[in-house]
């Protein structure tokens, strides 16, 4: 309800708790092409999620019968990258999607454990869901002094072959799908004809980044990508700390029961540029009418007492009525005034000129619309404008 009545424009996202703890958190994006977070939503349905936590619909075909009947050990010099091997495997026609990338990880315990997770090798992998697979313990990329002793291959060679029983093999769902694919083989070597399940097993989960385009997971919808801000953040912390604090009170039935906790912040100071971010064009700001500094401004133009009369009985009538409004009297050129209106962003301009009081009326225009201004009986333009006011969200101030 705060968020509508600020009237930006956002998505309520799945995301990551973090280190407050906690089941479930939800953060509240506001949509901005300048924001600091990649969300992704569906193009259908109502699901949304920051891309740390976002998975995509298993569109994975029946595992094809491999052509390879056991892998083949391949001498792969100077080749540590996907890319190199797309080069180097160009003769045969293996492209990305039918490579496995193998990144090396420890965990962030007071004694790391190793940790191999293999995506498909066009994929980038999303350390998040990574921990997610390991029950909430968090990773991070092994160290290349690390590499070597705790996966036995450098950096590039690295496969789900040969490895040391304390490392935990953890692959992506695509990756099991794989036949007759290439991976680390060791010192200088790779195998090509790998086949999930054949010739190694891995527990299975989703490890990658969603991408735009991929399938929405609670529908048969499209997963499209936006930029946010984040403006608030809800957790659902259940009983995550009363449990271990021993937090209880006694219910009906006289029996203890923990605690159910929640929290949630929303970025009051931070809002105020993200509406801004949000909207805006090459003249300046265009402000939400719920939180423009002033609901309406009005323009006296040229330095005729008559004019400026007129001005200044429009925006005492404003007032009046309870309209927040912003009087220009400035002794100024008319395109000056304009062009301040503009970047200033209030939302409803009234401007009186000589030419306007003549006829009687006053030109108004509203800063988010790109129609020209129109011509309003003055008797009528304050109660146009109230009226405006109130249709757009705004509150009249008495």
């Amino acid at each position: 309800k705060i968020f509508d009545r600020l009237g930006l424009e956002y998505r309520v996202v799945e995301a990551d708790s973090g280190q407050i703890g906690g089941d479930t958190s939800a953060e509240f994006q506001i949509l901005a092409q300048s924001g600091e977070d990649k969300i992704v939503a569906c193009d259908t349905c109502d699901y949304a999620a920051n891309v740390e936590v976002a998975t995509a619909r298993l569109a994975l075909d029946a595992p094809a019968e491999p052509k390879f009947v056991a892998p083949e050990k391949v001498a792969t010099p100077n080749t540590k990258t996907i890319d190199e091997l797309v080069t180097f495997f160009e003769g045969d026609g293996i492209e990305a999607q039918s490579m496995i990338k193998a990144i090396a990880l420890m965990t962030l315990e007071e004694e790391p454990r190793p940790v191999l997770a293999l995506v498909r090798g066009d994929r980038e992998l999303n350390e998040i869901l990574v921990s997610k697979a390991l029950s909430g313990t968090g990773v991070r990329l092994a160290e290349d002094g690390e590499i070597k002793s705790a996966f036995g291959a450098d950096p590039g060679y690295i496969g789900p072959f040969g490895l040391a029983d304390d490392v935990t093999l953890l692959m992506d769902h695509e990756v099991g799908v794989l036949r007759d694919a290439v991976c680390g083989g060791g010192e200088g070597h790779h195998f090509k004809g790998v086949s999930a399940g054949r010739d190694f097993e891995a527990d299975t989960h989703a490890l990658r980044f969603v991408e735009e385009g991929d399938g929405c997971p609670r529908c048969e919808g499209t997963l499209r990508t936006y930029r946010g801000i984040e403006g608030g953040h809800i957790f659902v912390l259940g009983t995550h700390y009363t449990e271990k604090m021993n937090a209880t009170y006694l219910d009906k039935n006289g029996k203890a029961q923990h605690f159910v906790m929640g929290c949630y912040g929303i970025g009051v100071t931070r809002l105020v540029a993200a509406a801004v971010e949000q909207n805006h064009d090459d003249g300046g700001m265009i402000w939400p009418m719920p939180i423009a500094p002033f609901q309406a401004t009005v323009l006296a133009l040229g330095k005729n007492a008559e004019v400026l009369e007129a001005a200044e009985k429009v925006y005492e009538e404003l007032k009046a009525l309870g309209v927040d409004v912003l009087f220009d009297d400035r002794k100024e050129r008319p395109g000056f005034k304009f062009k301040d209106a503009d970047l200033v962003g209030i939302p409803l301009r009234v401007t009186v000129g000589g030419k306007t009081l003549a006829e009687g009326v006053a030109e108004y225009k509203e800063r988010a619309s790109n129609e020209d201004a129109v011509k309003v009986p003055l008797a009528e333009i304050a109660e146009k404008v109230k009226a405006r006011v109130v249709e757009l969200g705004g509150t009249l101030r008495f």
